[in-house]
């Protein structure tokens, strides 16, 4: 029967370029031990997010907890790590609500099974380093986990094409915003580590940290890997409500032809 295929298949060339296209996180000064759990990608925007964020966000949070609190105040420490336990705190949520809805779309218009991906799973076990680390990957397993079935929901007309980019660049932009939060974060702590080591010879302690509202926001804008699809205007539309009743509502009121438009 597979000699009769009409079209060709992948077989693995979607994973290696994803991974040839992506700068080696270096890790060879990192001693810290990690949980080796192995993980399995199937959507594209699974595959492309673990690639490009989460090898980076150990990274900074391994900074930020270890190396950054052995010179700065314990509690300055605290405050961030507890910012990025709460984004991605909210982030889980949010991505359990869309999936939650998804499934209510799929029982209350039959769709009895998701669609699935003909390209080979990234599956490859890696090391978690960090109670962070492990919140952040489980966050990509539920993207990745929603996004065939959105695709679903699109393909059985349920949800519009227009309606499914909306909901899925709001979401992927929120998991991104974690990762350049971290990074941001880091940054700013190197930089005051730096600091401090001009104002030893002094003996001037280093000025109290403080973490805002806008600091987190502002770290969306600095991702120089962000999707090309998300360079339109959905980028900045706000994602669609997340309960299925207020997703059918949102999709029941667009014009009659937004079903028929491209992706």
């Amino acid at each position: 029967m597979s000699d009769n295929q009409i079209v060709k298949m992948d077989q693995g060339g979607v994973n290696a370029r994803i991974l040839a296209k992506e700068t080696k996180a270096d890790f060879r000064r990192i001693e810290a031990a990690s949980v080796k759990m192995p993980t399995r990608f199937t959507s594209a925007e699974g595959k492309r997010y673990f690639v490009r964020l989460f090898s980076t966000l150990q990274l900074n949070t391994h900074f930020i907890s270890v190396i950054a609190r052995t010179r700065l105040d314990h509690d300055d420490i605290a405050k961030v790590e507890a910012t990025i336990r709460a984004q991605l705190d909210a982030v889980n949520e949010n991505l359990n609500q869309a999936i939650d809805g998804a499934e209510a779309l799929f029982k209350a218009h039959g769709v009895t099974s998701a669609a699935t991906y003909d390209t080979v799973p990234l599956a490859i076990e890696v090391g978690v380093m960090s109670s962070s680390g492990r919140r952040f990957l489980e966050v990509l397993g539920k993207l990745d986990q929603l996004m065939p079935l959105l695709q679903t929901l699109e393909i059985h007309e349920v949800v519009s094409a227009q309606a499914v980019d909306i909901q899925r660049a709001g979401l992927k932009r929120q998991v991104r915003d974690v990762a350049n939060g971290a990074r941001n974060f880091a940054m700013g702590l190197r930089r005051r580590m730096n600091a401090l080591d001009g104002r030893e010879a002094s003996g001037k302690k280093g000025l109290p940290i403080e973490i805002t509202d806008e600091q987190a926001v502002d770290a969306s804008t600095v991702d120089a890997t962000a999707d090309q699809g998300d360079d339109d205007a959905s980028v900045q539309a706000e994602a669609l409500p997340l309960e299925s009743s207020e997703i059918a509502t949102a999709v029941d009121a667009e014009p009659a032809d937004a079903d028929a438009s491209p992706q």
